[in-house]
């Protein structure tokens, strides 16, 4: 793609000089990444499933490729569509999370797929980025003066019923990892949204209790738990297994395809890709993939420093939350400094649904933190009574707040 000029002034040139370039960067080195590391990990998976040991790579190729141009699309979308695609996409990714209790593929206990012609889909995965915006969206509406100056929209208290719909669905497929996922999200919103300390520190109990209580329920948490805290209880085969393929890599690893833990792990592709990546290409490499992850938080939070409009920073700070979380426990889990949970590495393990899932996050992260210009200060301003309401809920940028809210 041809770099436009500086007169340039086309919609393409004002995407560019307003994108942010290092996350971009990041963003095309992760998917890189994930085509090498697939050629690494897949053929050994495929041939141990009796399938074409080229299957995963075609497969992959043509996730990562759509999940590209998802992120292309999507970051050029305008505040207002982000908000228009969070309301419809999530309320489809709801619908189909409730198809999985009925009509779902149920695979180790949990119904959380949905089997299409070509591939399977697991619509919990798109609630993340959708609920992250849609609850950024409703808590930056809170205390806004709808009617009158007599009603205030309650932002808060429609998101947390929100939270609660979705809390429920996945706590009956089980889906518990991509619950703990949502409820961290969700938590760092309502705390960047300034919800009082003792009211955050209730949530924080109210969620440990949580864990707790799903601790005691669910016995697939309950037995990962245990084999995380007391080394001799439990099949330890994965996580040993996946460590010492850290110890064989070395500081630059045993070379590209001399890696011998992608022909002993059947999720060496998908949930363990890190520790194919340790073996094969070393310390090196793995300090290289966790530094890009950090890269695209940070760059993020950057962008975010002198952000005005509540919906852009609440939107964004919940949607780069979840992609760092995600990362962190693939991560966390393979080196076992968490319990082991199955849980993609963004944009680099296999899978249509996670890579979709992360293009449309990313996409929405780099359409929300690009440089806008801002109107004049003398430029005329309509007044609120004369805005009509359905422009005041999707408008590019929060309504003004009632002071005493």
């Amino acid at each position: 793609m041809a770099i436009p000029s500086r007169t340039d002034s086309t919609a393409r040139a004002q995407w560019w000089r307003s994108i942010d370039h290092v996350s971009l960067t990041g963003i095309g080195i992760l998917i890189g990444l994930g085509y090498i590391l697939m050629l690494a990990a897949s053929p050994a998976v495929a041939h141990r499933i009796g399938a074409s040991r080229n299957m995963f790579i075609f497969k992959q190729v043509a996730f990562l490729s759509i999940a590209a141009a998802v992120v292309l699309i999507t970051s050029r979308l305008s505040v207002r569509s982000i908000k228009r695609l969070a309301v419809f996409g999530g309320v489809i990714a709801l619908g189909a999370t409730f198809m999985t209790l009925v009509h779902g593929m149920e695979i180790k206990g949990a119904r959380r797929w949905i089997a299409l012609p070509l591939m399977s889909v697991q619509p919990s995965e798109f609630l993340k980025p959708f609920f992250a915006v849609f609850a950024a969206w409703l808590l930056s509406l809170r205390g806004t003066i709808l009617i009158k100056n007599k009603w205030r929209f309650p932002g808060r208290a429609v998101a947390c019923l929100v939270y609660l719909v979705i809390a429920a669905l996945l706590q009956a497929q089980p889906d518990i990892g991509m619950l703990s996922v949502i409820t961290m999200v969700f938590v760092t919103q309502l705390f960047v949204d300034g919800l009082p300390m003792a009211f955050f520190g209730a949530l924080v109990l109210a969620m440990l209790s949580a864990f707790g209580v799903a601790y005691l329920t669910f016995n697939h948490v309950r037995s990962r738990v245990q084999r995380f805290l007391h080394p001799d209880v439990g099949d330890h085969y994965q996580i040993d297994t996946s460590l010492r393929a850290f110890g064989n890599g070395g500081l630059l690893g045993r070379g590209p395809g001399e890696g011998r833990v992608k022909d002993l792990l059947p999720d060496a592709h998908a949930d363990f890709v890190f520790a194919v990546a340790g073996e094969e290409y070393g310390f090196l490499m793995c300090c290289f993939i966790i530094a890009l992850f950090a890269m695209l938080v940070l760059c993020t939070l950057r962008r975010l420093i002198h952000e005005k409009d509540p919906f852009i920073i609440l939107a964004s700070s919940g949607l780069i939350t979840g992609f760092g979380l995600q990362a962190f426990i693939n991560m966390g889990s393979t080196l076992h400094l968490i319990p082991t949970k199955g849980m993609t590495l963004p944009f680099i393990s296999y899978g249509g649904s996670s890579a979709f899932s992360v293009a449309l996050t990313m996409g929405m992260v780099l359409a929300l933190t690009r440089h806008r210009v801002e109107p004049g200060l003398f430029a005329p301003q309509p007044k609120e009574s004369e805005v009509p309401m359905s422009n005041r809920l999707f408008s590019p940028t929060s309504p003004h707040k009632d002071p005493s809210a």
